[in-house]
């Protein structure tokens, strides 16, 4: 498995596309209202300290499957607030985790962060499970803030430790 850079504009438009899925975006949340940004949002993203956005392929293989990010990166109080995963290619089913695995690597040994958050909506299992295979601790709930077709749900929102990582090995 490798993490590419979203360094050229084939990737950022392959992104987007993924990101521009209903099923995806339902459940993702890139502030002020935007669940699916546009490849120029990305490409924006890419360009600051703020988001650490990677492209990641099956082992074996340069082709893209899904992308996974880190947002909210605050390298002085060395956080960041969201890690996510989407699966573009939903036939390579179990390698988002392993690719969120590898990003937390990155963010915990070459970033220095110390922290780092994410959350699921509660009738989310499969993103429940996966942060919890991740290590990811829960640590409470945002009640009633994250509307899918006009239904209100919940945000259970957990964190992981530097300390507490380990990384999922690459099958």
């Amino acid at each position: 498995m490798k993490l590419l850079p979203l360094d050229c504009p084939e990737l950022i438009e392959l992104a987007a596309n993924w990101l521009g899925q209903e099923d995806n975006y339902k459940w993702l949340d890139f502030g002020n209202g935007v669940q699916c940004p546009t490849p120029v949002s990305i490409k924006v993203m890419t360009q600051r300290d703020l988001h650490v956005l990677r492209a990641f392929t099956p082992n074996g293989s340069d082709l893209p499957i899904g992308v996974v990010g880190l947002s909210n990166v605050d390298r002085r109080f060395k956080t960041a607030s969201s890690m996510w995963a989407v699966l573009g290619r939903k036939r390579y089913g179990g390698y988002a985790p392993r690719a969120a695995s590898k990003l937390l690597t990155f963010g915990f040994t070459e970033l220095g962060l110390e922290s780092v958050g994410a959350w699921t909506v509660e009738i989310n299992v499969p993103a429940r499970r996966g942060l919890e295979r991740l290590g990811f601790q829960f640590i409470g709930r945002q009640r009633r803030c994250h509307w899918i077709d006009g239904r209100p749900y919940d945000r259970l929102l957990y964190d992981l430790l530097a300390t507490e990582h380990r990384e999922l090995p690459d099958a």
